[in-house]
């Protein structure tokens, strides 16, 4: 998506938010940016795969 529909997406499962949940599956920065909790794979060391998640609430309570 270019930025002006990240935007209207964002703002679309912001107002969704509220009665569900989503799951989605993306490398943009500006749609992760609107997540409360993110969790990926990264593979730390070669052929040894690791999950991480992230609560951006926590995060951002402890730096701030």
């Amino acid at each position: 998506l270019d930025e002006a529909n990240v935007l209207r997406f964002r703002k679309m499962l912001e107002k969704f938010a509220k009665h569900c949940q989503f799951v989605i599956i993306t490398h943009n920065k500006k749609t992760m940016e609107a997540a409360k909790e993110l969790y990926g794979v990264t593979m730390e060391e070669l052929g040894v795969s690791k999950i991480i998640s992230v609560k951006l609430e926590e995060v951002a309570a402890a730096v701030g």
